[in-house]
């Protein structure tokens, strides 16, 4: 496929299972618009907000576009602190969590190539 397209990243968006308290995450780029080699997921956290545990195949880029937020690496119990404009890459086999501030946080991002293990609750 040949195109240039402009995708809404609202509530026409699948939700994706990756946020285990306070926030939501959509796939907004991704295998199901056609993506085949990159992801852009919008992932918001409310304040105190966390995703679960992930780890993927490939590598994962984040960027953090408002509030505060921490990145952990539960296996090493090393934890990042990420401020507004920060990119966050993690490499493939690694597992992360983000928790946000107490403000909360938005930020885009996913692993690339998609994870389609991230996708498998969207399939028929």
């Amino acid at each position: 496929m040949d195109a240039v397209r402009v995708l809404d990243s609202g509530e026409a968006c699948p939700e994706l299972p990756i946020v285990e308290q306070g926030g939501s995450a959509r796939a907004v780029v991704w295998p199901g618009v056609g993506a085949l080699h990159r992801t852009m997921h919008l992932v918001r956290l409310d304040g105190k907000g966390k995703t679960k545990s992930l780890s993927h195949p490939s590598d994962a880029v984040y960027h953090l576009c408002e509030g505060s937020a921490t990145a952990a690496d539960p296996d090493s119990g090393e934890s990042f602190a990420i401020g507004v404009g920060a990119m966050l890459h993690i490499d493939a086999g690694t597992t992360y969590r983000i928790e946000a501030g107490i403000d909360g946080a938005l930020l885009v991002g996913g692993p690339c190539p998609p994870d389609p293990a991230m996708y498998e609750h969207l399939e028929d």
